[in-house]
C-alpha cells in the first residue's frame, strides 16, 4: 500500500502548526486581553492617585485657611472685642472681617457669639445683617458645635479654683478649629471655625463657651483652578447639588451635616487606554509593545507617586515651619532641644537657649497694620537667620517672638557675643512702609547645665529671664538669675493678693487738697488710691498699678477709684474731686459708658468732677483719644493734663483740645530751689496755661520757699505735703479747716524766708 506522504506532510504539518497557531492565537489573545487588564488598570490607578492628590490637596487648602483665621482670632483684643460685655462690631469690621477679606480673600465672614448666636457678618468685605448669616450657620452648625465643645473641653482646672486656657501645642495651627464643605450662594465653597480665644493663655472664674470665626472661600475661577494644578488634575470643576454627574472621575463633597451637597470632577488622566489604541494594530511587535505598556505604565504610576510624594514632603514642611519667615517652628524646635539634651555630655559644652521678642510690636500693628507688622516679623526673621550660627536652630514661637538654641559653645562669653551682633544688627533702622522704623529686641537666655537640664525647665527660665530684660527698660538682654524667679513669684503673688484686694473691697481712697494760691482756701480735692496688704504691709502705687496693667484689672481698678470718690464726695459739696485715670482705662471701648454710668449710680454732678489724663494716652496718635476726651467735657466733666512737660504731648495737642486744667509735673517744683533756670521755664508753662485759658495748678509743692515762689506767678492752684498730705475721707473737712486757720498764712511768707 503506498503512503501519502503530501498528508503525512499536511498532518505532520498540521500537528505542528495548529498548535503553535494556537498557541500563538492563545499568546496574542493573552497578551490582547493582558494589555486590556493592564490599560483599565493603569487608568484606575492613575484615577486613584489623582482622586488621593485632590483630596490631600484639599484637606492643605482647609488647613490654610484655618491658618489664615488664626492671625484674626488668636488674639487677645479679639477675644475681648467679642465678648457679650465689650463686643464692638466696629472693631471686628475693621480688624477681622476687612482684614482677612483683603489679605486672604474670604467671600464671607461670620462671628458667632458667646451665646451662639451671629453678632458680626461681612459678605465680601462689606459688613451685612448678621441675621442674614443664619442659612449658612445652620448648614455647617456640627463644625461649629464641635469647635465650641473643644474648646471648653481645654479649660484646665487649677487648684485656686480658676480654670486656664492654653493654645494647643502641636500642630499645623496652633488654633481650635473644625473644617469642611459647604453651599455659599449656590456654589462649593470651603468653610473653617475656628475658636477665637486669648493668644497665650486666660484664667478665669468659669468655663464658657466661645466666640468662633466662620471664614467662607468660594471653590471657584482662579482659586479651583490652583486646587487643579496643585493637585495635578485637568480640568478641575466644582458642580453643585446631589445629581452624579456623567463623568468617572469624581470626589463627593459633604456638609458637615452629613448631605451630599456636590462633587468635584475632572478629566482623568487615562495612560492605559491610549497605549491600547496605539498597539492595536501592531500584534506583531505584541512583545514589544507589552515591554512598552509594562515600562510606561511603571512611568506613570512612578510620576503620579512622585508628585504624591512631593505634596506628602510640602505638608509635612509646612507642619514644621513658620508660613511667614520660613523659620523652624515650636514642634520642630522642641524636637531639635529634646536631641541636644538627650545626647548631652560634658565635653559638648554648654547649650544656650534663647528667647527674643520684639519690643512694642503691638504699637507697629495698631498703628501701621498687620501688613507692616508681617514685613517687619520677616525683615527680622531674615536679619536673626543672617547671624544664627550655622549649628544653631531659629524658629518663630509666636507673634513676634522668635527662640535660638546655640548648642556646643565654651562660656557663657561666646553666647554673650553672638548676642550683643544681634543686638548691633537690630541698632540699624527697619525701612516698613515707607518708614524707617527703630524696632529693638529683648533678649532672654538660660543655659545647660547651669540653670537645668530639663527643655521645659530651661524654656521657663529663659521667658523669666527675657521678662527681666523688658523690665529693665527693653532694648537688652539678660541671663536667667535666680533672683529672678524670686522676683516674678513676688509679682504672682501681688498680682494674686490684688484680684482679692478688689474683690474684697480692701481698697481705700485718701484724698490730698488743692488750694487757691494763698494756701487757705481749699477748692478740690485730688482722689489718690492706697493698698495696705494684711500680710505685705503697705504697697506702693508704682508698684501694684504697672501689675493691675499687666493682668488686665486697671479699668476695674479705675472704676474702683472713681466709684468711691463719687460716693466720699457727695459729703463735700463745695468741693470738686480730680479722679486719675490710666491710659488704657482711657482707651477702653468702654470708657465713657463707664463715665455716665457711675455718675448717674452715684447721683454726681459732673462739673464737680476732673478727671485727670497724662501725656501718654498721646504716644499713638490715635483721633479717638481726641473724640474721647471731647465726648468728656461734653457730659461736662472737666479734663485735666496731668505731669505736663514730661511726656509726649505738644502745643498742637492742646490747641486742638481745650483742656480745663493743666496740671506741672512736680519734677519743675523741686527744680525751683536748685536749678538756675527753672524759675524761668516754670513762669513759662504757667503764662502758656494762662494763654490758653486753663487752670494751672501745681503739684509736689514740699517746702515754704517753693511755695512761696509760686505766690509770684500767676498760678492759680497750689497741691503738695507742704499745704497737706493726703487724709481719709472722714479728715477732709478737718484738713480743710486747718488750711483756713494756718498759723503762718503763704502771703506773709516772704522770698527770703
Amino acid at each position: 500500500m503506498a503512503i501519502n506522504k503530501t498528508d503525512n506532510g499536511a498532518r505532520l504539518a498540521n500537528a505542528i502548526l495548529f498548535p503553535v497557531v494556537g498557541l500563538v492565537l492563545l499568546a496574542v489573545a493573552f497578551s490582547v486581553a493582558l494589555i486590556a487588564y493592564t490599560s483599565r488598570s493603569a487608568d484606575d490607578a492613575a484615577m486613584e492617585s489623582e482622586r488621593r492628590l485632590l483630596r490631600g490637596s484639599t484637606q492643605l487648602q482647609l488647613e490654610l485657611l484655618a491658618k489664615e483665621q488664626e492671625g484674626a482670632a488668636v488674639w487677645d483684643l479679639a477675644d475681648y472685642y467679642t465678648r457679650p460685655v465689650s463686643v464692638s462690631t466696629q472693631w471686628l469690621d475693621a480688624n477681622m472681617g476687612h482684614w482677612l477679606y483683603a489679605n486672604h480673600g474670604h467671600d464671607q465672614i461670620v462671628i458667632v457669639g458667646q451665646d451662639g448666636n451671629p453678632i458680626y457678618n461681612a459678605l465680601r468685605g462689606q459688613q451685612i445683617d448678621p441675621g442674614e448669616s443664619r442659612p449658612l450657620l445652620s448648614g455647617i452648625w456640627p463644625l461649629i458645635a464641635r469647635t465650641r465643645a473643644k474648646f471648653i473641653t481645654r479649660f484646665r482646672s487649677l487648684p485656686s479654683g480658676l480654670f486656664v486656657i492654653e493654645r494647643p501645642l502641636n500642630g499645623f495651627t496652633r488654633s481650635i478649629h473644625e473644617t469642611g464643605f459647604a453651599l455659599h450662594e449656590g456654589e462649593l465653597a470651603f468653610v473653617s471655625v475656628t475658636a477665637i480665644s486669648p493668644e497665650l493663655k486666660q484664667f478665669v472664674a468659669k468655663r464658657r463657651p466661645p466666640a468662633v470665626l466662620v471664614s467662607v472661600k468660594k471653590l471657584q475661577g482662579a482659586r479651583l483652578s490652583a486646587l487643579g494644578t496643585r493637585s495635578g488634575v485637568n480640568g478641575l470643576n466644582a458642580t453643585p447639588g446631589t445629581d452624579q454627574p456623567k463623568e468617572t472621575a469624581t470626589f463627593d463633597v459633604r456638609s458637615p451635616l452629613g448631605m451630599p451637597i456636590g462633587y468635584l470632577t475632572w478629566t482623568a488622566n487615562t495612560p492605559g487606554s491610549k497605549i491600547l489604541s496605539g498597539v492595536g494594530p501592531v500584534l506583531l511587535f505584541l512583545a514589544v509593545t507589552i515591554a512598552g505598556l509594562t515600562g510606561v505604565v511603571l512611568f506613570y504610576t512612578r510620576q503620579n507617586t512622585r508628585r504624591l510624594a512631593e505634596s506628602e514632603a510640602r505638608a509635612q514642611h509646612a507642619a514644621l515651619h513658620d508660613s511667614l519667615t520660613g523659620l523652624a517652628n515650636r514642634d520642630f524646635f522642641a524636637d531639635r532641644f529634646r536631641e541636644e539634651l538627650a545626647g548631652w555630655s560634658a565635653e559638648k559644652g554648654l547649650v544656650g537657649v534663647i528667647y527674643i521678642d520684639l519690643d512694642h510690636f503691638k504699637d507697629i500693628n495698631d498703628t501701621l497694620g498687620h501688613a507692616a507688622g508681617d514685613e517687619v516679623i520677616r525683615e527680622a526673621a531674615r536679619r536673626l537667620r543672617v547671624l544664627a550660627p550655622d549649628e544653631a536652630t531659629l524658629a518663630r514661637i509666636s507673634g513676634d517672638e522668635f527662640a535660638l538654641l546655640l548648642p556646643g559653645y565654651a562660656s557663657r562669653a561666646s553666647i554673650e557675643h553672638i548676642l550683643r551682633r544681634i543686638q548691633d544688627r537690630f541698632s540699624v533702622p527697619m525701612y516698613i512702609s515707607g518708614t524707617h522704623l527703630h524696632v529693638s529686641l529683648s533678649v532672654g537666655a538660660a543655659l545647660a547645665p547651669d540653670d537645668s537640664l530639663s527643655m521645659g525647665e530651661l524654656l521657663r527660665k529663659a521667658d523669666i529671664a527675657l521678662y527681666s530684660a523688658k523690665g529693665a527698660g527693653r532694648g537688652r538682654w539678660a541671663f536667667f538669675d535666680v533672683s529672678m524667679e524670686e522676683h516674678v513669684r513676688t509679682r504672682e503673688n501681688l498680682a494674686h493678693a490684688l484680684r482679692d484686694a478688689i474683690g474684697q473691697d480692701r481698697l481705700h481712697v485718701v484724698y490730698q487738697p488743692q488750694t487757691t494760691i494763698d494756701g487757705a482756701t481749699t477748692l478740690s480735692v485730688e482722689a489718690l488710691l492706697r493698698w495696705t496688704d494684711p500680710k505685705m504691709g503697705p504697697v506702693s502705687p508704682s508698684v501694684f498699678v504697672p501689675i493691675a496693667e499687666e493682668i488686665g484689672l486697671i479699668n476695674e481698678l479705675g472704676l474702683y477709684v472713681l466709684r468711691k470718690a463719687c460716693e466720699d464726695a457727695a459729703a463735700w459739696p463745695h468741693l470738686g474731686i480730680a479722679v486719675n485715670v490710666s491710659p488704657s482705662q482711657f482707651r477702653h471701648p468702654r470708657f465713657i459708658d463707664d463715665l455716665r454710668d457711675t455718675l448717674e449710680t452715684c447721683k454726681f454732678e459732673p462739673t464737680r468732677l476732673e478727671i485727670e489724663v497724662t501725656e501718654t494716652v498721646f504716644a499713638d496718635n490715635d483721633s479717638n483719644i481726641l473724640s474721647t476726651l471731647k465726648q468728656v467735657q461734653e457730659m461736662g466733666v472737666r479734663v485735666a493734663l496731668d505731669d505736663f512737660g514730661t511726656g509726649y504731648s505738644s502745643l498742637s495737642y492742646l490747641r486742638r483740645f481745650p483742656f480745663d486744667t493743666l496740671k506741672i509735673d512736680r519734677s519743675f517744683i523741686a527744680d525751683l530751689e536748685v536749678a538756675p533756670h527753672a524759675h524761668s521755664i516754670l513762669s513759662t508753662i504757667i503764662d502758656l496755661g494762662d494763654a490758653l485759658g486753663m487752670k494751672v495748678v501745681a503739684e509736689g509743692i514740699e517746702t515754704r520757699q517753693q511755695a512761696a515762689i509760686l505766690q509770684r506767678t500767676n498760678c492759680d492752684r497750689l497741691q503738695g505735703f507742704y499745704l497737706s498730705r493726703p487724709v481719709s475721707p472722714q479728715d477732709v473737712p478737718a484738713a480743710e479747716a486747718r488750711l483756713a486757720a494756718g498759723k503762718e498764712p503763704l502771703a506773709a511768707i516772704s522770698l527770703s524766708a
